[in-house]
């Protein structure tokens, strides 16, 4: 109606009590104010629906839910020969539970306790959005933002995208970047400088209509806050969150844990519950996103502040309204299945999700295929949270222990077997990265390749820098990656004028292909599927 002034449709939900998932007409614990009692009258009607479901825990069901978690972490162990887990638990702004398990390196005796540093891989993500929730709350910048007004620097390939993407944008996987643009860059040896210029090439989803999961479209936006805030990221971290909560043992650096010396190596498994600590992770180049690393006993006190919206020890930290809208959704990560199904959210570094009982829950896991895996889980309306590290690769065994804890809590037995069903969901996503083309598999009759010198040379990329073709021992082999700390990769003649050679890094499938292509004389191109996921990967003859 024309002149007439309606409140947005945020302060609407704020004002009626609704959630994302809609509004509560007739709220269980309101539910008695429309009934009447035997004597005819109705007993006086609520103001409003209360804001969140009424707790259903209490001590006595905490408790008994950790009397158990010794023996969920055990069976995990016992299950899958994990070497070492460490887990957490706050209730009520207190640390019930911080306990490790296990060793710290696989066949040597040093354990695992409350204090032992683990990297996190992507549970960096909600400890970074609570950085950048504390600049934002000191008015060095908003939410609604576009990060290229703090970063000039900041560019994607979209004009448009880079001139109007925000931090919550690029928080909550919606600029349009696909899903891992800039992680085989980082697997190659860049560093973050050079990724996040080379981000302007990848190209984009429509924006603010799609999610994908973007480590360096989630790193962009923590270097932007860190430029708003005139330091590094890494020292940001340390002034907003770290140092004034006391996590001694929590850093964005590599560097420090590497110096640490109770700290858990990542280990991979090499046979039936059997692990080796074979890689080293360095992920400074995504911090933001995936490079810190912290004790149970340190993300306890993280817990504790997320639980009291911001508060920790009788002092505000973390402005309240500001962290709040890190646990909005702001992308569907995940619509519904059928029609009756929940859809899942996303929102500034955290999974956001509505449980059985229509409570928030927030959630989010991290993986490092090179050897961790770990999970934090929270029901900010119960005031309980748990964080469970491990220094295994990924199979689903802290999602499993969080989940089964929480089960017992709420239910006094699991209702699922946690560890199986986990277990095939990781085996899923691992069967769902494996390459379309054995490589393994050399044709019956393979046509014989060309003579070394016609693949021989060098050939440019603007993505990915230059490659160079060079015989060896015989053979061939192809070096790429910064002039600094290049990586030699020996290729192996699968047929004609295809070769194979063997992934690296974080992101390896297994053997790939390199696909020359003739012209004049000599080959003229090389494509290399790995790296060509988004049309970035052919080579020219310079």
């Amino acid at each position: 109606m024309a002149g007439t002034s309606f409140p947005d449709r945020r302060t609407l939900l704020k004002t009626i009590g609704a959630g994302a998932a809609g509004i509560t007409v007739l709220p269980p614990a309101a539910a008695h104010a429309a009934v009447k009692t035997d004597a005819g009258t109705a007993p006086p009607l609520l103001p409003a629906p209360p804001p969140q479901v009424p707790p259903l825990l209490d001590r006595r069901k905490v408790d008994h839910a950790l009397s158990r978690l010794d023996g969920s972490v055990h069976h995990a162990m016992a299950e899958t020969g994990v070497p070492g887990i460490a887990a957490a638990v706050v209730y009520r702004d207190q640390v019930l539970y911080a306990q490790g398990f296990g060793v710290r390196e696989a066949g040597k005796p040093a354990r695992v306790d409350g204090h032992t540093v683990f990297q996190l891989a992507s549970v960096s993500k909600p400890l970074a959005s609570t950085v950048v929730a504390g600049v934002v709350g000191r008015g060095k910048a908003d939410w609604t933002d576009p990060v290229v007004r703090h970063n000039p620097d900041f560019a994607l390939k979209d004009p448009y995208v880079t001139g109007h993407a925000t931090f919550v944008d690029l928080l909550s996987h919606r600029s349009g970047l696909h899903t891992g643009a800039g992680d085989l860059l980082e697997d190659l040896g860049f560093d973050r400088e050079y990724i996040l210029a080379h981000l302007d090439q990848q190209p984009l989803d429509p924006f603010r209509a799609t999610y994908n999961y973007s480590n360096f479209g989630f790193t962009e936006a923590g270097q932007a806050a860190a430029v708003a805030m005139g330091m590094p990221w890494e020292d940001l971290a340390e002034e907003v969150l770290f140092r004034p909560l006391g996590m001694a043992s929590t850093s964005y650096r590599h560097a420090h844990y590497e110096q640490t010396a109770n700290k858990a190596l990542i280990h991979v498994p090499v046979g039936n519950r059997k692990w080796e600590a074979r890689y080293v992770r360095d992920a400074d180049a995504e911090a933001p996103a995936g490079g810190a690393s912290s004790s149970v006993r340190d993300l306890a006190a993280w817990i504790r502040l997320q639980l009291a919206n911001g508060r920790y020890a009788g002092r505000q930290i973390i402005d309240e309204q500001a962290l709040l809208v890190t646990r909005e959704p702001h992308s569907i990560s995940g619509p519904p299945a059928t029609p009756a199904a929940r859809a899942h959210f996303y929102g500034l570094g955290w999974n956001v999700s509505y449980d059985d009982q229509a409570r928030l829950q927030l959630g989010h896991s991290g993986a490092f295929n090179l050897g961790a895996a770990t999970s934090v889980l929270m029901l900010p309306g119960e005031q309980l949270g748990i964080v469970v590290l491990t220094n295994g690769r990924p199979q689903g065994i802290p999602e499993a222990i969080g989940a089964e804890f929480f089960d017992i809590a709420q239910h006094g037995e699991p209702t699922v077997d946690w560890l199986a069903f986990t277990a095939e969901v990781f085996r899923h996503i691992d069967e769902a990265d494996k390459p379309e083309t054995d490589y393994s598999k050399r044709p019956a009759r393979p046509v014989q390749p060309r003579a070394n010198s016609f693949y021989t040379g060098t050939y440019a990329n603007s993505y990915y820098g230059p490659l160079t073709v060079a015989e060896d021992d015989g053979g061939l082999a192809m070096t790429m990656g910064p002039a600094e700390r290049p990586t030699t990769f020996r290729l192996s003649h699968f047929d004609g004028d295809t070769f194979s050679f063997e992934t690296i890094g974080e992101n390896a499938n297994g053997l790939a292909g390199a696909i020359f292509a003739p012209g004049g004389g000599r080959a003229d191109s090389v494509r290399l599927d790995y790296y060509d996921r988004t049309g970035l990967g052919s080579f020219t003859r310079a």
